[in-house]
Order: structure tokens, then C-alpha cells, then sequence
């Protein structure tokens, strides 16, 4: 395949900058696709005479050049392993992966190359400074010391001012934003974020999304995993969801909010009521307080119009109504049938609370 051309790639502003600053990065060409995985498989040996733990089932996905994408799914679904083989971390079983057209195993140094991921564990050297800490991992890239741009990326991720502080005396927030830089020094065209945003305050998070938000308008993809669906939902274009190893659903994010069909309406009405009236019972409303009814209903069938004349048939009067959408929780739910507000448990080998298809270090084939 044809080389990418170099392109220039702005990184986000820091405080007080006019002008978005940039660092050289790699651009595929319109066909290539930034992350291409094809037939994946992984299994993990569990031990002698105990059968494998099959991880990965066959991943079919094509991630485009300048998406913002979204994987999600339930605990031990198997999102960090993929992650994890991205990154040359786990040896896949089969199957074919490749980081803007550089096949992992055929052109492995290309492949990592182009990718820089920044995973859910804190993994920070406590008694190097964050300056130290960019310059060593820029080292580790083969980056000459000329082409650098640690400076800019610390500015970037608002850590200029304990730039030469102890990484071991830095808040919870700036370790997680010193990994974000540490994984951009090679100037990346792709970027793995694992759970970046876990653990961290409000506040925090919003700063994180604009970084995230402006990385990905300056012309990086961007591959998230969360478990906060509101996180994904609002910085994600496409997402696709995995369970227990197989793609389950992909789309772009208001398609795939838009499969569940059902709303709920909410009727403040004017008289005090103890249960709800029965033209409304047959609509199966529940009663919440004296005056509030909430009813289901199917928004593509425009049942709306028959709620509103099944009230009036009651005798009520209405004095508020508002309606609530599906959102992506109801559609993780729908095609998993778990919870989300949960921990990843398949972090990757040797993590806490890691499910047995991660269950160690492997990385045989």
C-alpha cells in the first residue's frame, strides 16, 4: 500500500493560545480505514486440562479515518482484550487487525506507530516529571529529540505549570491527563482511549471531553470505551456494542438511539387522584403522587394523539407534559441485558476484577 502523507494535525488550545498549535501526524486516504479488524479471535488457556476461555468471536470492524467511535459494552464482553491486541499488549488467536492499513503482524512497527493508547490503569514512573516522562516515551518512539513537542502537548493538556514536578505529587486529574499525553508524543492518526474519563470529578470530565473533542476536529480518530452511556452518547458519532466476545450492533449514534421505539409521557393533571382513572388504566399509566401520571407509548405508531383523548375522556385537566426519549442505556439494555453503571471486568490480563477470559498474561497464539 501507498505510504500515508503527512499532514499537520492541531492540538487542542491551552489557556490563553490564539492559535491552535499542531504536531506532525499521518493521515490515511479516504479508502484506508483508520482501524480494520477482521475474523478476530482470542483465546486464553485457563490451565492445564481446563478448556480455553474464548474472548473474542470472530470481530468484524471498520473504523473510518477522523471518526470519533464508541465501543461499549458489558463487563468481560471483551473490549480491553481488542484494546489490548490494538496495542500489542495480547497475541491474537486469529483473525486479521490492521492500524491504517499496516497489518499488526506483517508491519508491526508501522502498526504501532500510528496508534498511541492510553489504558484504564494509572501507569506513571512517580519519581519522573511529566516533562521527563513525554521526553522518555518520545525516546521510546524513536521521536529525534528536534521533533519533539513536549512542551505543546503538556500546554495542550494544561499541565505546564507541574511540568517539572514529581509525577508522584500530581492530583488524580493530572496523572490521568498525563497519560492522555504521554500516548500522543509519536503524534498518533488513531487514539485508544480506555475508560478515560473513570474515576474523575465532574468538572474534570467536561475538561477531558473539549481535549477529546479537539483532538478529533483536528483530524485524529478516535476508538472510546466507557461505561458512562451519556459520556459516549455525547461525544461519539458511531458506536458499536460488544457482548460476550461478538459485535452486537453498530450505527451511528442517533440510529442506533432511534432502534427503541418506545417513549413515556408525563401528565401533571389538576385533580387529586388515588389511582389512575380507567380509560388510562388500559394504557397501562401508573400513578405517581397525587397528580402525575406517566404512560408509555409507541412513538413510530403516534399513540401520543389516543393518550391525550383517553385524559380527556377521564374528566382531567392537564397542566404540564413532557416527554421523555429512549436513550443509549435503553438500547445496552435492550441488546445485552445488563447493567452499565459498572466497572469494566474485562480490563485486560492481569487487572482487577478481571473476568477469566482475561485472566493472565498470554500472549500465545
Amino acid at each position: 500500500m501507498a505510504n500515508p502523507t503527512p499532514h499537520t494535525t492541531a492540538l487542542p488550545a491551552g489557556p490563553g493560545e490564539a492559535d491552535a498549535r499542531s504536531v506532525v501526524a499521518l493521515r490515511p486516504g479516504a479508502a484506508t480505514p483508520a482501524i480494520e479488524v477482521s475474523g478476530l479471535r482470542k483465546i486464553y488457556r485457563l490451565g492445564r486440562g481446563k478448556p480455553g476461555k474464548e474472548a473474542l468471536r470472530g470481530i468484524d470492524l471498520s473504523i473510518p479515518p477522523g471518526s470519533l467511535f464508541g465501543l461499549l459494552g458489558p463487563n468481560g464482553a471483551g473490549k480491553s482484550t481488542l484494546i489490548n491486541i490494538l496495542a500489542g499488549i495480547v497475541i491474537k488467536t486469529g483473525g486479521s487487525v490492521k492500524i491504517l492499513g499496516y497489518d499488526i503482524d506483517k508491519t508491526a512497527r508501522n502498526a504501532r506507530s500510528a496508534i498511541g493508547v492510553v489504558p484504564q490503569e494509572l501507569a506513571i514512573d512517580p519519581f519522573f516529571t511529566p516533562r521527563e516522562s513525554l521526553d522518555l516515551q518520545a525516546g521510546f518512539y524513536g521521536v529525534p529529540k528536534a521533533e519533539r513537542r513536549t512542551d505543546e502537548i503538556l500546554e495542550a493538556l494544561h499541565l505546564t505549570e507541574v511540568r517539572d514536578a514529581w509525577s508522584r505529587r500530581l492530583s488524580g486529574g493530572m496523572k490521568r491527563r498525563l497519560m492522555v499525553a504521554k500516548a500522543m508524543v509519536h503524534s498518533p492518526p488513531v487514539l485508544v482511549l480506555d475508560e478515560p474519563t473513570a474515576g474523575v470529578d465532574v468538572e474534570l470530565r467536561q475538561h477531558l471531553w473539549k481535549i477529546i473533542r479537539g483532538l478529533n476536529a483536528a483530524g485524529t480518530t478516535i476508538l472510546l470505551t466507557t461505561h458512562y452511556l451519556e459520556e459516549a452518547e455525547q461525544l461519539c458519532d458511531t458506536i458499536a456494542i460488544i457482548d460476550d466476545g461478538t459485535v452486537v450492533a453498530r450505527d451511528k449514534t442517533r440510529a442506533l438511539i432511534q432502534r427503541i421505539d418506545r417513549k413515556e409521557v408525563s401528565i401533571v393533571v389538576a385533580e387529586d387522584l388515588s389511582e389512575a382513572p380507567a380509560p388510562l388504566r388500559a394504557l397501562d399509566a401508573a400513578l405517581h403522587g397525587p397528580r402525575t401520571l406517566t404512560i408509555g407509548y409507541s412513538r413510530a405508531r403516534n399513540e401520543i394523539a389516543g393518550i391525550l383523548s383517553a385524559v380527556q375522556a377521564a374528566g382531567l385537566s392537564i397542566l404540564d407534559l413532557s416527554t421523555e426519549e429512549s436513550d443509549l442505556e435503553d438500547v445496552f439494555l435492550d441488546l445485552t441485558g445488563k447493567k452499565s453503571a459498572t466497572r469494566e471486568a474485562d480490563a485486560g490480563p492481569g487487572s482487577p476484577g478481571a473476568s477469566p477470559g482475561d485472566a493472565g498474561p498470554d500472549r500465545r497464539a
